[in-house]
């Protein structure tokens, strides 16, 4: 079982990052490979788990312990497969997802890339009593936050944009994006959907 890597990051594509491993580059799938992107000249930590099926062996990444924990529990519950967490992830953070199974708030995790309303209840009837704790703060267990502020009627840019400015990026740089970003996100897109494509467009340049 590989638990972590600790290397460079050598290169990004969409649904991956190659993490660089003392010469070994080690394909890991991402919720988001454009996080990784503010940390491809330092020696940074993916929190793996080690996926071992008949045709194939796969490693997913994280870049925290939370996301990590969550993502072996989400793959316990019937129906949800690596993909379908990884799309999970993507879609939502670890704190509102956590929140959300919680609260039992089906209207949120339906919301979600490949979560219908059976497998929302799945999830909250499997994960709701073994999710306590996860995180050690509070916070995973405040209300689903209500998007009181929003950028051309699109809530998730305001919070994407405090995230993408806290990994080095400039407001020129972030409004320069934002001009190509607002015609290709809609109106309840998840903070960390419209986050993604940003960093998606940012690396491009």
């Amino acid at each position: 079982m590989i638990d972590f890597l600790r290397g460079q990051v050598a290169h990004f594509e969409s649904e991956y990052i190659v993490l660089d491993v003392q010469g070994v580059g080690y394909r890991v799938f991402c919720p988001n490979p454009y996080a990784f992107a503010a940390k491809n000249q330092e020696i940074t930590t993916v929190y793996t788990h080690h996926h071992v099926r008949e045709d194939a062996i796969l490693l997913f990444g994280f870049p925290s312990r939370e996301e990590q924990r969550l993502f072996r529990k989400l793959i316990e519950v019937s129906g949800i497969g690596p993909k379908v967490a990884l799309g999970i992830l993507s879609g939502g953070n670890p704190d509102t997802v956590v929140a959300a199974i919680h609260q039992e708030n089906i209207s949120f995790l339906t919301k979600l890339p490949g979560i219908g309303k059976k497998t929302a209840q799945r999830m909250i009837l499997d994960l709701k009593d073994k999710l306590d704790g996860m995180g050690g703060t509070a916070s995973l267990f405040d209300p689903v936050p209500a998007a009181v502020v929003s950028v051309d009627g699109v809530p998730g840019w305001p919070e994407a944009r405090e995230g993408l400015k806290a990994l080095g990026y400039t407001d020129a740089e972030l409004d320069r994006v934002w001009n190509t970003l607002k015609d290709q996100v809609h109106v309840d897109e998840a903070v960390n959907s419209v986050m993604k494509k940003a960093l998606k467009l940012l690396y491009a340049g």
